[in-house]
């Protein structure tokens, strides 16, 4: 009988996933005593999906050996959104995640209970769906939600050493009726694969578990490759040049793309994406206006480089228009902002507007005015934030085109008073 580890290196506050099941029964167990041994806290969090008429009961359940074990518990009610499409369990998981995140607090770890059977299974069904290396790794012992640890700390352990720690301390559990239906894809691999495997070779699990293992060192191998090149293709946040991504082999090119749309937490590009990317948008003219989208964001080409943008900026309501002073932030319509740092207001309040067309503006060290437009232009400033650019007047002439160009006499000011004015542009 496989051996459960001894108590757990705790060494900050957890938040430990609660369902009720066997699996997290031992975990909960288990690491409320780890936790006490190493003076760390540690709490429970049971997502109520509402999808099972017992789901109150279970609920009450958990609350009373939580109870039992002196550790608080939160029970996070969700609403399962099934109009995704993706499938019940994808969106149960989906809604469970994000309680988690909701849930968390500062400096707390969220631990799960996977186990090692759960990682052969998951590696099975990658391995069925034709995945690669990624995929195939499957779940990893470390990662992260948002921005806390998500630790998976029985992932080596098999689910019979959990049957083991949960009899021999008399831990009760509750049983999931659905667990039994062997319509999903996961239950089909527990109640038919997994066990005629075994029949034929008895340590199945461990070396499916073992085999997601080394996939998982070698995908962390490919990310540190990936990460070292993205900064060398990435000009600015969100921008890439095109010019060294052609530079790159195709299946290098794929992995980045994907790496760098995920690092600015963007849904992952799906394989139809990457294609239109290498067959649409590498090989076209660098002056063409050309996109690729999905979900609610594009990957769109301008000047030589590919921009990460969300599908359909906001911008300034025509005709929009305000008052500031420079003393507290301006809030623009588009979910922006404008700022002044460095000084506690200006002389003479700004009217800020959107663009009309046709502004004209002195800019330092010139004496006569210029064309707004031709300022954009040699300013490089892309198409989608001219349309989302505030304009600052005072006295009835045009003062800034947010921060990326200057008046001469309210570049003197700022000079004069160390101050900067700051622009964000909204939908970011």
């Amino acid at each position: 009988m496989p051996l459960f580890p001894a108590l757990a290196a705790v060494d900050t506050p957890l938040l430990v996933g609660y369902s009720g099941g066997l699996d997290s029964t031992v975990l909960l167990h288990w690491l409320q005593r780890s936790a006490a041994a190493a003076g760390v806290g540690v709490r429970a969090v049971h997502v109520h999906h509402g999808l099972q008429a017992a789901a109150d009961d279970w609920a009450l359940h958990c609350q009373q050996q939580c109870d039992a074990l002196g550790v608080p518990l939160h029970i996070h009610r969700v609403k399962v959104d099934l109009r995704a499409g993706t499938g019940m369990e994808a969106a149960a998981r989906q809604a469970r995640r994000a309680a988690f995140a909701a849930e968390l607090r500062d400096g707390e770890t969220l631990a799960l209970a996977q186990h090692q059977d759960d990682q052969a299974e998951t590696f099975l069904l990658r391995a069925l769906r034709s995945s690669g290396v990624d995929g195939l790794a499957a779940m990893a012992a470390d990662s992260v939600l948002g921005t806390h640890r998500l630790w998976r700390p029985l992932l080596e352990v098999p689910r019979s050493a959990l049957l083991a720690y949960a009899r021999q301390h008399a831990l009760p559990w509750i049983e999931d009726p659905s667990n039994a239906d062997d319509g999903p894809d996961r239950n089909f691999l527990r109640l038919h694969v997994l066990p005629l495997l075994r029949q034929r070779w008895p340590h199945a699990g461990q070396a499916l578990a073992a085999s997601a293992a080394l996939c998982g060192q070698t995908r962390r191998m490919l990310d540190e490759e990936d990460e070292e090149l993205l900064q060398h293709l990435q000009v600015a946040s969100r921008v890439l040049s095109v010019e060294l991504l052609r530079q790159v082999s195709p299946q290098r090119r794929a992995r980045v793309l994907r790496r760098w749309v995920l690092a600015h937490g963007v849904p992952a590009l799906p394989s139809r994406v990457v294609s239109q990317l290498e067959h649409e948008l590498l090989p076209a003219a660098p002056d063409r206006d050309a996109q690729v989208r999905w979900q609610q964001h594009s990957i769109r080409l301008w000047r030589g480089h590919w921009y990460l943008l969300p599908a359909e900026l906001p911008q300034l309501p025509a005709g929009w228009q305000a008052t500031w002073d420079g003393r507290a932030p301006l809030a623009l319509p588009d979910g922006g902002q404008l700022r002044l740092q460095g000084a506690a207001a200006f002389e003479t309040p700004m009217q800020v507007t959107g663009r009309q067309g046709g502004e004209r503006i002195q800019l330092p060290g010139r004496h006569h005015q210029h064309a707004l437009k031709d300022c954009l232009q040699r300013e490089h400033l892309a198409p989608w934030r001219r349309r989302q650019l505030p304009l600052l007047f005072a006295d009835g002439q045009l003062q800034a085109a947010a921060d990326v160009v200057l008046s001469a006499p309210l570049q003197a000011w700022l000079q004069q008073h160390d101050a900067q004015l700051h622009w964000r542009p909204g939908g970011w």
